[in-house]
């Protein structure tokens, strides 16, 4: 969904910082990045881990916000209110719903077994016919590797077409990041 020339784009990731530093400043980098191009950071809305750190760096560069947060999570995941736009829906399952339908593209950084969810949800919603967005892992120093590896495992072992395959692009930073949602969007 664009909003005027803007596009927007959501991001997945970590409520944690992780353990290895590369996660944090990939994190700073996207947000960093979304602004520079004048896309809208549509998040989770938290402000904690990768997430707090793609939302400050978003802001910090003079990015556009969108943060959307389940009631239950507003006090552990540090509920962003000063974002360009604060939603707090009922149900995780209303969350991802609002989030990928504000969208026109999903990246997936580094996370845990919510960012898990999150990229499944929106790869089935793509592989079912409900979105045509593009779904980006961004792979920062190996972490989605057997992620891939799964996917593969899947498609080999006869779950899914091989078509799963081309809903995912895989990069490994934020530059290749960058030049791939350029590529998108101008299309």
């Amino acid at each position: 969904m664009m909003s005027g020339n803007k596009h927007s784009v959501c991001v997945y990731c970590g409520s944690r910082d992780g353990k290895d530093s590369a996660y944090a400043e990939a994190a700073e980098a996207t947000g960093e990045m979304l602004a520079r191009n004048s896309w809208r950071l549509v998040y989770g809305a938290g402000d904690v881990g990768l997430m707090g750190r793609t939302a400050r760096a978003a802001q910090a560069a003079g990015g556009a916000t969108f943060g959307v947060i389940p009631t239950h999570l507003l006090d552990w995941e540090v509920g962003k209110r000063d974002l360009d736009t604060f939603i707090i829906t009922e149900t995780m399952h209303e969350r991802k719903k609002v989030m990928i339908m504000n969208s026109d593209a999903v990246v997936v950084l580094p996370g845990g077994a919510g960012s898990l969810d999150e990229f499944f949800e929106a790869l089935t919603w793509r592989q079912l016919g409900l979105h045509q967005k593009p779904i980006y892992l961004v792979n920062t120093r190996g972490f989605w590797s057997p992620l891939i590896n799964l996917t593969s495992h899947i498609v080999n072992e006869g779950f899914a077409s091989s078509s799963l395959l081309d809903f995912i692009t895989v990069v490994d930073d934020i530059t290749d990041l960058e030049a791939a949602l350029k590529e998108t969007f101008a299309a």
